[in-house]
């Protein structure tokens, strides 16, 4: 067979294999509708979601669960970080703070500490 034959049937073969799944792809995705709830995403609470994971966190520490406290108190430091950003507040600033110890002891194994720190921060958050 010749080069250029070659060349045709192997560039035949892959169209036939790559189109097939660009489409599907394209099929899989949503087109947001103008005006739909797609189209205006609600901002994120973040100040709600380091409450959620602080709870989580609290729970985790009450089960004597060390890497459970330090998964969900990082993650809801991350969100009580991004509400100081949004609005400064002193419980916001003394709830991360008490999530940044609750992270260090968690790390050490220390669970008890850990939660007591993730409970402080809770108590921090609620009050803003």
């Amino acid at each position: 067979m010749s080069r250029m034959i070659k060349a045709a049937l192997l560039a035949a073969a892959l169209a036939l294999f790559v189109r097939p799944a660009a489409y599907a792809q394209e099929m899989g995705k949503e087109k947001p509708k103008e005006g739909g709830p797609a189209a205006k995403a609600a901002p994120m609470d973040h100040t709600a979601q380091a409450v959620t994971h602080t709870q989580v966190a609290v729970k985790a520490g009450q089960g004597g669960d060390a890497k459970g406290v330090v998964t969900h108190a990082e993650v809801a430091l991350t969100h009580a970080e991004a509400a100081e950003k949004e609005k400064a507040s002193p419980h916001t600033e003394a709830a991360i703070k008490s999530l940044k110890e609750a992270v260090e002891h968690g790390k050490l194994g220390h669970a008890d500490i850990a939660t007591k720190a993730a409970q402080a921060a809770l108590e921090h958050l609620q009050m803003k």
